[in-house]
């Protein structure tokens, strides 16, 4: 009987769904391990909804344990040490050895913006931040409210977009749509340039449409929450009633100290295996680095994007490698570069953007009509994500499949 142990770091989206995807195909024989630091697991996709009030935080939360299958360990404590040498990894209290280890720890948000005591400096990336974020909506009556993307990259590359529409429809509702302005400030040339210009235009149109004011090569300098201004490299200065800042993202700490990385701090990994440059060790979701076609400036090569449907379909490559590796079997499986996202535009209405991103000379990606079906997609897996791991199983992959079918959208997991 093969005897083998498994180590999987992280719980969110990547961890969980290489855990159950393990546990549901190998023998109990095999030792799958998670190790996470929190308990309930808070599901950031929905961070959204809960800064404009359209969930109650306790609806978007619940008991990893509820979510891992029930025969896959959870240690519950904070990563230490990965020892790549050793093939062990060191937690608070206890050393794990292993054979195969996925790396899924996402990653850290720099904390420079994210001081209680700087008044009027928000954000959605946290919990804690998109529920202060909904109590400062509901309060403000009037003038200047300034979304600004610090640095790249950053968590899902439409959230910002998203989050300008959510709250202009918010502030719609509350009848100050006159009264308020939105304006949204980046570093990239347009939204989402890793998906193209032609994307981009149809972004920057929902803003337009919306009112929201859009600046693009915007590269914040510097705040004064004191003075509630903000200064962007062109020395232009911007007063603001309400800030909302995407902090600077950054990889864990533990992992910066691992030697798994690479200049960037992130970790490279074959594009189609999401093998490490070290045997059995794989770094899946936003963690990773993979270089896809194609430049969004002259001196910037593209990568691919940190977005949790690559964490997850990332998360089912890998272990059906791990389950050919153990067993001998030959390797089919590859990571496609196969990517969507529903794009909320408020109004219970989204877009559906999908495409490949390994395709060349750049990223082949499109965007369907706003409409009803793809907001109520989203609420729908959801719903499904945070259900007992037993109800969920394999349904994902087969839901995608067949809507994709369905829609003659070409998306592989």
């Amino acid at each position: 009987m093969i005897s083998k142990n498994i180590v999987v770091l992280g719980g969110g989206i990547g961890g969980i769904v290489a855990a159950n995807q393990l546990r549901n195909e190998l023998p109990s024989s095999i030792n799958i391990t998670l190790i996470e630091r929190y308990e309930i697991h808070k599901f950031a996709a929905s961070y959204l909804w809960l800064m404009v009030n359209l969930r109650k935080a306790e609806k978007i939360t619940a008991p990893l344990s509820r979510l891992v299958h029930k025969d896959v360990k959870i240690i519950y404590e904070e990563i230490k040490q990965i020892d790549i040498a050793g093939k062990r990894i060191q937690t608070e209290n206890n050393e794990i050895s292993y054979d195969y280890l996925i790396v899924a720890l996402g990653t850290e948000l720099e904390k420079k913006y994210l001081n209680d005591n700087q008044y009027g400096i928000h954000n959605f990336y946290t919990y804690e931040g998109a529920q202060r974020l909904r109590d400062e909506l509901a309060k403000i009556q009037s003038g200047e409210i300034i979304i600004a993307i610090e640095s790249l990259p950053y968590k899902c590359p439409g959230a910002p977009y998203e989050a300008a529409m959510l709250i202009s429809d918010y502030i719609t509702k509350r009848g100050l749509k006159n009264k308020i302005n939105i304006n949204l400030y980046t570093p990239e040339p347009h939204p989402l340039p890793v998906a193209g210009p032609e994307l981009g235009k149809s972004v920057s149109d929902l803003l337009e449409n919306k009112g929201i004011k859009f600046y693009p090569a915007h590269q914040l300098k510097e705040i004064k929450p004191e003075e509630k201004t903000i200064t962007f490299n062109s020395d232009l200065t911007k007063t603001y009633n309400l800030l909302i800042v995407i902090p600077k993202h950054t990889p864990p700490a533990v992992i910066r100290n691992s030697g798994l990385t690479d200049e960037s701090g992130w970790i490279p990994v074959d594009r189609n295996s999401l093998e490490t440059q070290f045997e059995n060790v794989y770094a899946i979701g936003d963690v990773n680095s993979i270089s896809i076609p194609g430049r969004w400036q002259p001196d910037k090569p593209m990568k691919l994007p940190k977005a949790g449907v690559f964490a997850h379909s990332q998360a089912l490559t890998v272990s059906e490698i791990i389950n050919s590796k153990i067993f001998g079997k030959e390797i089919k499986s590859s990571f496609c570069g196969d990517g969507f996202c529903m794009l909320e535009a408020g109004e219970d209405l989204a877009g559906f953007a999908y495409g490949d991103f390994f395709a060349a000379p750049h990223p082949d990606v499109k965007i369907k009509k706003l409409g009803k079906a793809w907001h109520l997609g989203k609420v729908l897996f959801e719903r499904w994500w945070l259900a007992p791991s037993g109800f969920r199983k394999s349904f994902y992959k087969i839901l995608i499949q067949l809507g994709a079918k369905s829609l003659n959208i070409p998306i592989k997991l």
